[in-house]
């Protein structure tokens, strides 16, 4: 077995509306939105900041540099918050200002990253109904892309998605949303009703039950990963209630709090030798051109590169930031890697957490 487990963790990935559309198999572009009616505006507005995208890209085009990253990472777990409906459903769901889909023939994309979880417990899963829902889950499943924390029904959105990479111990990731992203209440997946696994709160109540979960997992020899997609999109100073539940999970025997919903990256905190990422930033979306909170810098992203001991003691961890360019990932230059080291070295100070700058351009994590 070997010494240590790789795992590598990003936020939002959201394939549908402009990036469905310069894919080889664009779908409906019609939108339900007062910004945009069609999804091609979206296509508009990267190439007015960035240049012209070419039509249609491979399906690796969207991740850009960030695969050969993924690939040399490898056997590392990949985790993705796939926060896209992929559906050829018209079912918008109602009061809903913003609704992404993808074609399901464009699932290549997805697929060709090698995800080996990809989480669905989101505030967009569902944004094409029920029916919506039920195709994305048998379209994931037809093509070998496993999921977690939304499903046909309340078991199989609770169910954790279990990898056991050759030689190493498994891993199990239990996914759940919160109300507070965005998340509507009636989403919620009942005993004989398609949904996602949604949180009511963020009480000891509620971290209990999932702590019972987590002791299920842990019987198992797995290493656990619990991934909530909760808070608001901008900002970096996280609720009290949020860091005293990733706390209750760890102290539960959680190894790994991985949290997504926010459009950019927020505080990191070792908490008992394991990793709380409170807000893992988007990773991939069409949102380039959009003029509107440019301080928090929505154009980089980060890739986080996690090592854990076989029981789940955090070993190192460390960021690989990209920029979104023309829709497509590429390596942040020098000066983007400083502003980032700055600015979340300064946000997780409190957390007991430094992070610094490398030679190749990464961010290490100091605690």
């Amino acid at each position: 077995m070997s010494d240590t487990i790789t795992l590598l963790l990003c936020g939002d990935v959201m394939l549908g509306r402009g990036l469905d559309q310069i894919l080889a198999h664009p779908g409906d572009p019609t939108l339900h939105e007062s910004y945009f009616h069609d999804a091609r505006g979206y296509v508009s507005l990267a190439e007015r900041v960035s240049g012209v995208i070419p039509r249609p890209v491979e399906d690796t085009w969207p991740w850009g540099e960030a695969l050969s990253e993924i690939e040399r990472s490898r056997p590392g777990i990949l985790v993705i918050n796939l926060e896209t409906s992929v559906t050829t459903s018209g079912d918008f769901a109602p009061r809903k200002p913003i609704h992404y889909r993808m074609s399901p023939d464009n699932l290549g994309c997805l697929a060709a990253a090698h995800p080996d979880v990809c989480v669905l417990a989101n505030n967009h899963v569902l944004d094409l109904g029920a029916q919506g829902l039920q195709e994305s889950l048998q379209r994931l499943a037809a093509a070998g892309l496993v999921t977690t924390g939304a499903g046909h029904d309340l078991a199989a959105a609770l169910a954790p998605a279990v990898v056991t990479p050759d030689g190493t111990a498994s891993v199990s990731v239990l996914a759940y949303a919160h109300r507070g992203s965005g998340v509507p209440g009636g989403w919620a997946a009942r005993v004989r009703r398609p949904g996602v696994a949604l949180l009511p709160d963020l009480s000891t109540r509620t971290a209990a039950a999932i702590a019972a979960r987590i002791d299920q997992e842990k019987a198992r020899g797995a290493n656990v990963v619990v991934s909530l997609h909760w808070g608001s999109n901008w900002g970096f100073d996280i609720p009290r209630e949020q860091v005293r539940f990733a706390h209750r999970l760890v102290d539960a025997g959680a190894d790994i709090v991985h949290g997504h919903s926010s459009h950019h990256p927020r505080p990191v905190e070792v908490y008992a030798d394991r990793l709380v990422l409170y807000g893992c930033g988007d990773f991939i979306n069409d949102y380039e051109g959009i003029g509107d909170h440019e301080e928090y810098r929505g154009d980089l992203r980060m890739l986080y590169r996690v090592a854990v001991a076989p029981k789940g003691t955090l070993v190192g961890v460390d960021l690989v930031p990209f920029c979104s360019r023309r829709l497509r990932l590429e390596r942040a230059v020098a000066s983007d890697v400083k502003w980032l080291v700055s600015l979340l070295d300064t946000v997780s100070r409190r957390y007991g957490v430094r992070l610094h700058g490398t030679a190749n351009e990464t961010i290490a994590v100091d605690w």
